[in-house]
């Protein structure tokens, strides 16, 4: 029998990046339960379920469009609520991904082994690792905009199916704005000037074609923003994210230009114009910082370099042209976004340049290596090892007791490549794969030793962050302790060394043994045996069993009992939803059983919204008697007002 070894080793990377993503997945329990507590209401409500409500009885949306939760809800539903039920689509999602850029890849240079290395490369993305185990919408969106990319190049090697391809490309783009609004956009340009450049029909049919896409793009985002837009707000829940219960708004600032330009009402510690506030000082060196480098920069210079020496050296080849110009001006676009961008911005957004990372990797290598006998080519391949080696040696330094050994294996490894690779002319043939090895081997280690730590690790929290915990970094930005894993903010708590009013950072208080946790802005909160007692106490005569100040503190105990819990002014409290009047009037109307204080619930959030919910909170102090249990203050509302 004849073994195909090219298939069985796609096989064995697929399962590899399987073992890896579901290794030990239900460690990190509901994840971000801020997201998992929709995900369990749209398991319950097909109107929670289209609008991304954070209850099954649509009190407030989720602060995103909802297609990521779409397909863990169907999940929860079939299999039933769990861990599992919530996090395996997004490790299928990740399998799915690598498979697709093997694919690409192969298909653009004609080699296996490069479709294997980038493949590899994307798996072993410690950032990648983080988000394809993870709730977070970013797992769907790497998927999408991956084929989107997919199906531009398909676009332009098809010349009589091009606009069919385009569409496609326009339609999946718009899907992953569903995912994740604006942040979908950023492919936009390269696609639209890649087709410009090297599509295989007249320029004026080009035009055409990218009009028809634009339209899939606006077709496919726009009808839900439309049936959104058009509902009657009395009847649907409100926008979470938003101050003026608008979709529009919550595309355009909270989620679109205010993560640019800082202005984001209810950001924690915004930056606003000229720098990234709390996020980080802005810049071309943010993601080789202390806390970002570990994420994703292992091979991000190296993917610019192969990318841009690949382009030299194939230029003639029209397929690699086209697809070494769309993977680097999607990854050039992307980078600068990220580096500038003076709101809200965290580490693991940083997933989406990975595909483009392992692509250019792949196919520029490859594109090199086939001109290896150019001294040029071989110069590009050495100085390329040799400094992703001494990358690597600087992102391991951060965190010295992590396999201390490491970073000097790597350095050396990088240089005996580099080195191999210079000589090859003189040295006998058999070292050219020598050199390959070695050179791969010094790329991946660093970022495969991050990989397993990361899948090694439970993640929980609104900001998880992969690899071990780092102490320092160079550029912009560098020099804090990176937040731990479980979602801690960077510095280890909130601006000016504290939280804001009634907030509580993640991870700041655990539960010990039955007792609850109240959570806080950034970290779910823990319910226990007592409290779920009280809470499904008669549950069907209420609208809401609970209500809570922020969505992670309302979150927890909705998916302990499985019941409805409102999230007053959404994910920080900063959203004026609903108002004193209107909470008066679920009280009076006995459509609310409890209200839970502690962590974020007492406090109210951020800007003008988080005046609502403080008003709430004192209302429901100074008007009701407090119980606690388990240390968590609750106070019963259903006697009415008094």
């Amino acid at each position: 029998m004849t073994i195909n070894w090219t298939r069985a080793a796609f096989v064995v990377l697929l399962a590899a990046t399987a073992a890896l993503y579901l290794w030990g997945l239900g460690e990190s329990g509901w994840a971000n339960s801020f997201y998992s507590a929709a995900v369990q209401a749209g398991s319950e409500s097909w109107k929670a379920f289209f609008f991304g409500s954070s209850d099954a009885s649509n009190a407030i949306t989720v602060d995103k469009t909802p297609l990521s939760l779409w397909p863990m809800a169907l999940s929860v539903k079939v299999f039933g609520l769990s861990s599992w039920s919530i996090l395996v689509p997004q490790a299928i999602e990740g399998v799915a991904t690598v498979a697709l850029v093997h694919h690409l890849v192969r298909r653009t240079t004609g080699s296996a082994v490069a479709g294997l290395v980038a493949g590899a490369v994307l798996a072993l993305t410690p950032v990648a690792v983080l988000m394809f185990r993870f709730n977070n919408p970013d797992a769907l969106l790497v998927l999408l905009l991956t084929a989107a990319a997919g199906a531009t190049l398909e676009a332009i090697e098809r010349p009589g199916r091009a606009v069919r391809w385009l569409v496609l490309a326009g339609a999946l783009v718009g899907l992953a704005f569903l995912t994740k609004m604006l942040q979908a956009f950023l492919v936009l340009p390269a696609v639209a000037l890649v087709y410009l450049l090297c599509a295989r029909v007249g320029f004026g049919r080009r035009i055409a074609h990218l009009l028809a896409a634009l339209a899939a793009v606006v077709a496919s985002a726009g009808w839900w923003l439309a049936i959104v837009s058009l509902w009657p707000a009395a009847s649907r829940p409100y926008i979470g994210g938003s101050q003026h219960n608008s979709i529009l708004e919550l595309t355009l600032g909270y989620n679109g230009f205010g993560r640019l330009n800082g202005n984001e009402t209810g950001s924690v510690g915004g930056g606003g114009p000229g720098g990234g506030g709390m996020w980080g000082a802005t810049g071309i060196g943010r993601l080789f910082d202390g806390e970002i480098g570990g994420q994703v920069a292992w091979l991000l210079p190296a993917a610019l370099v192969l990318g841009l020496a690949g382009l030299w050296s194939g230029w003639a080849n029209r397929r690699l042209r086209a697809a070494l110009l769309l993977w680097s001006l999607t990854l050039v676009s992307t980078w600068l976004t990220f580096s500038f961008m003076a709101g809200i911005f965290h580490a693991y957004y940083t997933v989406a340049l990975a595909p483009s990372i392992g692509a250019l990797v792949g196919i520029g290598g490859w594109a090199l290596w086939q001109n290896r006998a150019s001294l040029l080519a071989r110069l590009a391949l050495a100085a390329t090892t040799a400094g992703t080696a001494m990358l690597a040696f600087v992102v391991l330094d951060r965190s010295a007791d992590f396999v201390p050994w490491l970073r000097y294996a790597v350095v050396l490894a990088g240089f005996a490549g580099a080195a191999l690779l210079l000589g090859m002319p003189s040295l006998p043939r058999r070292f050219a794969t020598l050199a390959l090895a070695t050179a791969l081997l010094a790329g991946l280690a660093g970022p495969a030793a991050y990989a397993v730590q990361t899948a090694g690790t439970p993640h929980t929290g609104s900001i998880p962050t992969a690899g071990p915990t780092v102490t320092s970094g160079f550029g912009p930005g560098g020099g804090f302790r990176a937040g731990p894993p479980n979602g801690g903010l960077p510095n280890g708590g909130l601006p000016n060394g504290g939280p804001p009013p009634g907030m509580q950072p993640a991870g700041l208080r655990r539960p010990a043994g039955n007792a609850g946790s109240a959570g806080g802005l950034l970290d779910g909160s823990t319910s226990s045996t007592a409290i779920d007692e009280l809470l499904t106490e008669n549950a069907g005569d209420y609208t809401w069993v609970a209500a809570a100040v922020g969505s992670n503190v309302a979150s927890g105990y909705q998916l302990a009992t499985e019941e409805p819990v409102m999230a007053i002014g959404g994910f920080n409290g900063s959203d004026p939803s609903p108002t004193l009047a209107r909470f008066q009037e679920y009280v009076a109307a006995g459509k609310i059983h409890w209200f839970i204080g502690g962590g974020g619930g007492m406090g109210g959030g951020m800007g003008p919204g988080g005046g609502t919910s403080s008003a709430i909170a004192s209302w429901v102090a100074a008007t009701f008697t407090a119980t606690t249990v388990d240390g968590i203050t609750l106070y019963d509302l259903s006697g009415g007002v008094s």
